[in-house]
Formats: structure tokens, C-alpha cells, sequence
């Protein structure tokens, strides 16, 4: 929260697989499990601990601040009410240490923790808070070293009571809250450090702080006061003083060097937010160096120079760049007696000069020092670090990207401690496409990719704005699919078919999730499709369809979720006969009488009727005259090689291996349409090269042993020919896996069957097995 030095930059060969600990996977499954394994019900409904548990510091505080994070980034965590009462006792459990962030944290959540001795406790954000934690605080007085109230902005109002109050002691807002103006942090002996950054105007902050004897470090971050003066009670403790976003005069600048001990001392601003008049000068810069002999980081980023603080250009680009304050091109910096650890100089002009005297510096000028400002400023100040990721997506669009795995662990850091700001939103996913691109992927661990993709959906999820839905599935489109998606396969389903729903979607968000959907079903179990299945993924797909075809329009989408349909109901017989039920064959039928030239599409769409027609429960709603007839005139289709002229036999395949009996249509007559499929068999070339994935052979291998339909039989045995021959190496071995060779042989012994089909089956044969 105060940070007096910065972080090193960690190698750029970090990409380590190394697996969670075991305390952070305990973590996780114990607050995922809490009633199965430190909990019980109390009534069903109030989560009470066992007696029999006592749990340290350590592990309390993880338990609670894992909580948060859980809450925060997985929408499939469910929250507990209860939650923070299981830590009301501290016989049993301990708590020290507690970051606690955004509206999850309630005023009854600190009031059950009340009887703790918390040593640090950073509230951030927390919105939800009113005057009640205020009066919670005071029971932490005697222990609390560090607070943070960072934008918690109700934390001073309390609801109104009538008679309370008069008009000199409170200010009302528009809810008709009371914000209370008699809270002090008096008998806070213990505290150290104290962030309240950005909290309500109108509340005293000089009476609330004199109290405090002992200060360290102070963020008064976003709050205006034209008088400090009595920051100098503190002049010989205080280490940390951050005035960012006040405005200041030269009464604020005579006030802070008199603060001899600060190390560090940020008076940086955002150069957009507002109007400042003070501009820095080199006499204040100078009276820094002077004055503040301690110090180590210094922040004055965002401020306009009124003089020219640096050296002429041609000094300045003497030389190769040197830490050296005796060289540093700005001129007030020369008196440093070492260089500082730490200078912002983001959005300033200082920043593009060559010799600065500084180990870290945060600017625009390169990639190092906007890496270094997305690090120094995403826990607190969103709109600077939205544009300092704007300026990394450049960098990481236009060249490579030297530090990637640093720069994607903090977009990542960004955009799960700003899950609610849209523009960080959309400037990180935007980064995030970049830096998960192919070139990187070798150097990025499995578990640096999963964080990736959990934010991603925290995106997708939160936010419906097109350019962030559109940046996210962008970036999905980076991972392996399915298997880097598997972990949140369920929920980046769900995602997408939500982004599916309103058929006016955004064309380019709509091309791209169906894509998503239709990779995510293609190589999966049938598990999987099946629960996909029950989320709406055919309903939708087939209201993508309808759309398309009320708008005359066969494109991307449109082949796209004919393929998704196609995946999703291979092997799957829920999936097929939800395609029947929904009117799937209508759309089919309107499809190819609409466009009767779109062969990708006609061989998506027969692909699709084969899997129905493997399904035998579901083949008598194919025996209509109109059906027949569409599959016998497209076994001529000369369309992409042999694919709808395969598929369009394949279903009639399965449709004549039911029998003579079921073939209850009177035209066209089963004879006519088994001579059209071996005049469409025989026409086929069998060296042809195939666009189509068998997972399995079981469908075509039924239809080997088998005297009712040699027609089909002679389909099966071409397939497994045609496969086995072209695509040895993958196919061979699953036919021997399912036990296709002695079927093969059955084919062979059969009277019935037609010498060409025997030939076909013995050359699938392996050669000691071809004396039949």
C-alpha cells in the first residue's frame, strides 16, 4: 500500500509450471467445501465452525482474503452470508492481516470480526461501508499498525435520525445520509500507516489525524486542502507522503520539505482529470533534493514543467544512458547524492530524456517504463493504468513484446483488481490478444494461460459492451481448443451462447463466438455435448440459422453453425433428436433451396443428418417422400469432391439397414433409391482425400454384419477402404480398436454380400487374414 522501494523485474525466462502450493490448494477447496470439511449448518442456513477447529493467524487470514478474490473472479463461487462470523472468536480463530476490496464487504462483515486484534487492515473500495465499520474501527485501535479506507466513499455517512443532528454538525448528501464529522483516531497509538485516498469531501481530515502520534506513512490521495501545515507534527516520523491528485500551491511545497525524513513522496497528478494551476519548477525540484536528503522514490508524473528542468538535447544525448545523478539530464537531479530507487515521470517530458538519475522510472518512453507504470499505479489509480496498457497494447501491436510474461502478469493484475472499470477492461483485453499470440506461447506457463483465460471471462461476463465481448473472444481464439479451455468449459459455453442470444449481435462478435462454440464441441467427449446441449447450444445455433435465412445471407456464421450442429450431435442422440424437435429439418430443407450453389454448407448440413440418421430411435422422422427424395438427388452432387454425395448415401445407409418393412413411403420405391446409391458408390474415387474426423467407426461397423441392406453394407465397406487407405497411420489403428477386422472377415463368409464389397473388405484386411 506504501511502497518506499519497488519490486524488481523478474527474469523474462520465468515460464514455470511449477504446481500450487499445497496451502493455496487446501485454501481453495476448503472455502469451496466449507460445510464438508470446517463448517456446519446451523438451522440450513448459517454456517457455523466445528467446535473442535482452532486455526492460526496464517491460515485465517488466507482462508478470509482468498474469500474475497474467490468472490471477486469466479462467478461459479457462491458467497456466504455467514461467512465472516466464523471468525467472531478469537479462541478459535485468528485474524492479523485482512485485504478486504470492492462492495462484497458489508458493515455486519467487520462487526462479526469485531473482538479480533488486526494488525493491518486494507479496505479498498469497499462502497458498501458506512459510519457503523467507523465505530467497528475503534475495537482494532490498540492493535492496528496499518488501515486503509482507499475509496471506501460512505464510510463517513450514517443514516439520519431526526432530532440528532443539527445543521453545524452535518452535511447531508442526496440519499439523506449524515456524514458524520465527530470521528477521530483517537487512541490509535499503534498505527504507523493510514491510506484514506479518495474519501468523501467535507469530512475534517486535520481533527480525524491529530490524534496520531507516531505516523509513518499517509495517502491523501484525491483530497483538497489548501492548508498541511499540520502534516509537520509528523516531520520526524513520516517516511511515506502521497498527494496525488491535490492541488497544490507553494504553501504545499514549503510544507513538505520540511518533512526531512520522507523516502518517499509522490505529488504526482492525472494531467486529464482536471484543471491544475501549479506547474513544477526547477527551484521546487531543486528544494526536493535539498531538503529531502532521505529520499528514495519520488513521484511527480502527470505535471507540466513551467521552466526547462532538463539539459539541451545535444548534452542530453552525449554519452550512453548513466544512473549517475552527476550526469542526469535533469539539471535539479545533479545534486542527488545517489540515485533514486524509484521516479515517476509518467505523462511528463522528462521521461524521453536520456541520463535520469533512477534504477526504476515509470514514463511512456519505452516498454521497461510502462511496464513500471502499470505496476506502480494499478492498485489505486485505474485511469492512469488504463493508459498506461493503451500504451503497452501499441508496443506489444506494433513490435515484439521483450518482457511479455512480466507485461501479461500485469495486465492480468490489472484487470482482476479493476473487474468493474471499463476502460481498463477494454484496454486489457485488448493487450491481452497481443500478448497471448502465438510467438509467446513457448514462454508462458499452463497456469500464467489459465489466469489469462479466468479474466477473459470475468470480462465476458461483466461487461456486454461490444469492443470488450469482442477483445475476449479474440483472445480465446489464442488457446488450444477445447483442451486449454477445458477447465472452464461449462462456464466459457454459457459465455458464448449468451453473447449468441440477440441475434443483432455485432457481426464480427458473432462470426467469432460461433467459431469459439463450434472448436469447443468439435473434439470433445460426449459428456461434454451432451451438457452442452442442455444449456441451449442447438436452439441457438439454429436461431443464428433462421436469421440468417430471413436475411437472404449465407455466410461465415451461417456455414459456422451448421459445422457447430454437426459436431455437437456426433455420437450424441439427445443433441439429434433436439435438432429434430426445434424444426432443424426445415431449416435444412430451406437452406438448400435457398442456396443451392454453397457446397461448404450443403456438406456441413448432410453431415449433420448423418449423425441423426446413426441414431435409430430418431430415423422413422426421416422417412418422409420429401426427405428421401432430397437425400437420393443429392447423391449425384458433385459438391466438395464426394462429401455431400458420401453423406447424402451414408444416411440412407442407416435408413435402409432398418429394413423393408419400415420403408412405408410409396415414392420413391426402396429399389430406385438403392440403385442411385450404388451408381453414387461406384462413382467415387477411393484414393479421395476426405474433409471429415471419424472418432469413432462404431456407426459404420454396424452396418457390416448384415444381410438386409447390401447396399449399405457395400457404404461401410467403402468408407473403411477409402480410410484406412488414405489415412493409414490414424485410422489402421482404430479400426484393430474396435474390433473392426473380424467384422471385415464376417463380410467376407457372408453369401449375400456382392463380390465387390468383398474385395473392398479384404483389402482392409491384413494379409495373413486374407485367405477367405
Amino acid at each position: 500500500m506504501f511502497q518506499t522501494s519497488f519490486p524488481s523485474q523478474q527474469p523474462a525466462n520465468m515460464a514455470t509450471d511449477s504446481p500450487e502450493s499445497l496451502m493455496t490448494i487446501c485454501t481453495d477447496f476448503c472455502l469451496r467445501n466449507l460445510k464438508g470439511t470446517l463448517c456446519y449448518l446451523l438451522d440450513n442456513e448459517i454456517l457455523r465452525l466445528h467446535p473442535d477447529i482452532f486455526l492460526p493467524s496464517e491460515i485465517c487470514d488466507r482462508l478470509v482474503n482468498e474469500y474475497i478474490e474467490l468472490v471477486n473472479a469466479d462467478s461459479g463461487f457462491e458467497p456466504h452470508e455467514s461467512f465472516f462470523s466464523l471468525f467472531s472468536e478469537p479462541q478459535s480463530t485468528r485474524l492479523t492481516r485482512l485485504h478486504l476490496r470492492e462492495d462484497i464487504v458489508q458493515d455486519q462483515d467487520l462487526e462479526a470480526i469485531a473482538k479480533q486484534y488486526l494488525v493491518e487492515l486494507y479496505l479498498t473500495n469497499c462502497e458498501r461501508l458506512t459510519a457503523k465499520s467507523l465505530q467497528t474501527l475503534v475495537n482494532f485501535k490498540s492493535t492496528l499498525v496499518s488501515l486503509s479506507l482507499f475509496g471506501c466513499s460512505n464510510i463517513f455517512y450514517e443514516e439520519e435520525h431526526l432530532g440528532r443532528y443539527d445543521d453545524t454538525d452535518c452535511l447531508v448528501n442526496p440519499t439523506r445520509q449524515i456524514l458524520t464529522r465527530d470521528f477521530t483516531f483517537q487512541g490509535f497509538q499503534q498505527l504507523r500507516f493510514l491510506n484514506i485516498g479518495c474519501i468523501t469531501k467535507g469530512v475534517d481530515v486535520e481533527m480525524m489525524l491529530r490524534p496520531l502520534t507516531r505516523l509513518k506513512a499517509l495517502n491523501l490521495s484525491g483530497i483538497q486542502m489548501n492548508d498541511i501545515s499540520f502534516l509537520t507534527q509528523w516531520k520526524n516520523t513520516l517516511v511515506s507522503l502521497v498527494l496525488y491528485n491535490m492541488d497544490l500551491s507553494e504553501d504545499h511545497i514549503r510544507i513538505t520539505v520540511q518533512l526531512k525524513k520522507l523516502r518517499h513522496l509522490d505529488i504526482s497528478r492525472d494531467r486529464l482529470s482536471s484543471y491544475y494551476k501549479f506547474k513544477l519548477t526547477r527551484k521546487v525540484l531543486s528544494l526536493f533534493v535539498q531538503n529531502l536528503e532521505d529520499l528514495v522514490s519520488l513521484d511527480i508524473s502527470g505535471h507540466t514543467m513551467l521552466e526547462n528542468c532538463a539539459m539541451s538535447k545535444m548534452d542530453d544525448e552525449l554519452g550512453p544512458p548513466s544512473y549517475d545523478p552527476s550526469k542526469s539530464s535533469i539539471v535539479p537531479f545533479r545534486s542527488l547524492k545517489r540515485p533514486l530507487q524509484f521516479l515517476g515521470l509518467f505523462e511528463t517530458s522528462l521521461c524521453r530524456l536520456t541520463h535520469i538519475p533512477a534504477y526504476k522510472v515509470s514514463g511512456d518512453k519505452n516498454e521497461e517504463q510502462v511496464l513500471n507504470a502499470i505496476e506502480a499505479y494499478t492498485e489505486h489509480r485505474p485511469e492512469i493504468t488504463s493508459r498506461a496498457i493503451n500504451l503497452l497494447f501499441d508496443i506489444a501491436r506494433i513490435e515484439r513484446c521483450v518482457q511479455n510474461l512480466r507485461a501479461l502478469q500485469l495486465v492480468i493484475a490489472a484487470l482482476k483488481c479493476h473487474k468493474y472499470d471499463k476502460t481498463i477492461q477494454v484496454t486489457g483485453s485488448a493487450a491481452l490478444f497481443y500478448l497471448t499470440s502465438a510467438e509467446y506461447r513457448s514462454e508462458q506457463s499452463v497456469r500464467l494461460r489459465r489466469q489469462v483465460i479466468q479474466v477473459v471471462l470475468n470480462g465476458m461476463e461483466s461487461y456486454q459492451e461490444v469492443t470488450v465481448q469482442r477483445n475476449c473472444c479474440l483472445t480465446l481464439c489464442n488457446f488450444g481448443i477445447p483442451e486449454e479451455l477445458e477447465f472452464q468449459y461449462q462456464r466459457v459455453n454459457e459465455l458464448l451462447l449468451n453473447i449468441l442470444i440477440p441475434t443483432r449481435q455485432d457481426e464480427s462478435i458473432q462470426r467469432i463466438a460461433v467459431h469459439l462454440c463450434n472448436a469447443l464441441v468439435c473434439q470433445v467427449d460426449n459428456d461434454h455435448k451432451e451438457a452442452v446441449g442442455k444449456m441451449g447450444f442447438v436452439m441457438t445455433m439454429l436461431k443464428l440459422i433462421q436469421k440468417k435465412l430471413q436475411d437472404r445471407t449465407c455466410d461465415q456464421v451461417m456455414e459456422f453453425s451448421w459445422s457447430a450442429l454437426w459436431n455437437i450431435t456426433d455420437e450424441t442422440p439427445d443433441n439429434c433428436e433436439m435438432f429434430l424437435n426445434y424444426g432443424g429439418m426445415k431449416l435444412f430443407l430451406d437452406c438448400l433451396r435457398e442456396f443451392p450453389e454453397k457446397q461448404e454448407l450443403h456438406r456441413n448440413m448432410l453431415g449433420l443428418l448423418g449423425n441423426v440418421a446413426e441414431v435409430r430411435e430418431l430415423r422413422p422422422q426421416l422417412m418422409t417422400s420429401q426427405f428421401i427424395t432430397v437425400f437420393s438427388n443429392l447423391l449425384e452432387s458433385k459438391a466438395d469432391g464426394i462429401e455431400v454425395s458420401y453423406n447424402a448415401c451414408g444416411v440412407l445407409s442407416h435408413i435402409m439397414f432398418d429394413g423393408p418393412e419400415v420403408w412405408f413411403i410409396a415414392e420413391p420405391t426402396r429399389p430406385e433409391v438403392e440403385e442411385r446409391m450404388w451408381r453414387a458408390i461406384q462413382s467415387w474415387d477411393i484414393s479421395s482425400r476426405r474433409n471429415i474426423n471419424y472418432r469413432s467407426f462404431e456407426p459404420i461397423l454396424r452396418l457390416l454384419p448384415q444381410c438386409v441392406s447390401p447396399v449399405s453394407q457395400h457404404w461401410a465397406t467403402w468408407a473403411l477402404y477409402n480410410l484406412v487407405s488414405v489415412y493409414s497411420d490414424k485410422y489402421c489403428p482404430l479400426l484393430i480398436k474396435e474390433g473392426g477386422h473380424p467384422l471385415l472377415l464376417d463380410v467376407l463368409k457372408m453369401t449375400t454380400t456382392r463380390q465387390e464389397t468383398k474385395d473392398m473388405a479384404r483389402y482392409c484386411l491384413p494379409h495373413q487374414w486374407c485367405h477367405v
